[in-house]
Protein backbone atom coordinates (compact mmCIF):
# COMPACT_ATOMS: atom_id res chain seq x y z
CA UNK A 1 0.00 0.00 0.00
CA UNK A 2 1.41 3.35 -0.99
CA UNK A 3 1.23 6.22 1.49
CA UNK A 4 0.36 9.78 0.50
CA UNK A 5 0.52 12.91 2.61
CA UNK A 6 -2.80 14.79 2.53
CA UNK A 7 -1.30 17.75 0.66
CA UNK A 8 0.24 15.44 -1.95
CA UNK A 9 -3.02 13.47 -2.30
CA UNK A 10 -4.98 16.65 -2.98
CA UNK A 11 -2.47 17.88 -5.54
CA UNK A 12 -2.31 14.54 -7.37
CA UNK A 13 -5.84 13.23 -6.92
CA UNK A 14 -6.13 11.75 -10.42
CA UNK A 15 -2.90 9.76 -9.93
CA UNK A 16 -4.05 8.59 -6.50
CA UNK A 17 -7.35 7.35 -7.95
CA UNK A 18 -5.58 5.61 -10.83
CA UNK A 19 -3.29 3.74 -8.41
CA UNK A 20 -6.22 2.86 -6.13
CA UNK A 21 -7.61 0.74 -8.96
CA UNK A 22 -4.77 -1.72 -8.45
CA UNK A 23 -4.09 -1.43 -4.69
CA UNK A 24 -5.35 0.55 -1.68
CA UNK A 25 -3.78 3.98 -1.13
CA UNK A 26 -3.17 5.28 2.40
CA UNK A 27 -3.57 9.01 3.14
CA UNK A 28 -1.86 10.54 6.17
CA UNK A 29 -2.29 13.82 8.03
CA UNK A 30 0.48 14.90 10.38
CA UNK A 31 2.03 11.45 10.04
CA UNK A 32 -1.10 9.54 11.07
CA UNK A 33 -3.21 7.45 8.71
CA UNK A 34 -6.61 9.13 8.26
CA UNK A 35 -8.09 7.51 5.15
CA UNK A 36 -7.66 4.73 2.64
CA UNK A 37 -8.72 5.04 -0.99
CA UNK A 38 -9.77 1.78 -2.65
CA UNK A 39 -11.24 0.89 -6.01
CA UNK A 40 -15.02 0.69 -6.42
CA UNK A 41 -14.68 -3.06 -6.99
CA UNK A 42 -12.81 -3.52 -3.69
CA UNK A 43 -15.30 -1.32 -1.84
CA UNK A 44 -18.29 -3.26 -3.20
CA UNK A 45 -16.67 -6.56 -2.25
CA UNK A 46 -15.86 -5.37 1.28
CA UNK A 47 -19.25 -3.79 1.92
CA UNK A 48 -21.46 -6.64 0.75
CA UNK A 49 -24.14 -7.46 3.26
CA UNK A 50 -23.16 -10.42 5.36
CA UNK A 51 -26.68 -10.91 6.73
CA UNK A 52 -28.53 -9.46 9.66
CA UNK A 53 -27.55 -9.52 13.32
CA UNK A 54 -30.37 -11.99 13.94
CA UNK A 55 -28.94 -14.38 11.31
CA UNK A 56 -25.50 -14.03 12.85
CA UNK A 57 -26.82 -14.89 16.31
CA UNK A 58 -28.80 -17.86 14.98
CA UNK A 59 -25.55 -19.33 13.66
CA UNK A 60 -23.97 -19.07 17.11
CA UNK A 61 -23.01 -22.39 18.74
CA UNK A 62 -24.98 -21.16 21.77
CA UNK A 63 -28.24 -20.70 19.84
CA UNK A 64 -30.98 -22.69 21.53
CA UNK A 65 -28.98 -23.33 24.70
CA UNK A 66 -31.71 -23.01 27.34
CA UNK A 67 -29.48 -23.79 30.30
CA UNK A 68 -27.04 -20.96 29.71
CA UNK A 69 -26.38 -19.06 32.96
CA UNK A 70 -24.68 -15.69 33.18
CA UNK A 71 -23.27 -14.86 36.57
CA UNK A 72 -23.31 -11.24 37.65
CA UNK A 73 -20.39 -9.60 39.41
CA UNK A 74 -21.58 -8.93 42.98
CA UNK A 75 -19.03 -6.27 43.93
CA UNK A 76 -20.30 -2.75 44.56
CA UNK A 77 -17.43 -1.14 42.72
CA UNK A 78 -14.45 0.67 44.10
CA UNK A 79 -14.17 3.11 46.96
CA UNK A 80 -13.14 6.63 45.99
CA UNK A 81 -12.51 9.74 48.03
CA UNK A 82 -14.44 12.83 47.05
Amino acid sequence: MQTWQMQEAKAQLSELVKRARSQPQDITLHGKSVAVVVSREAFDRLSQSQGSLVEFMRHSPLYGADELVFEREQSLGRDIEL
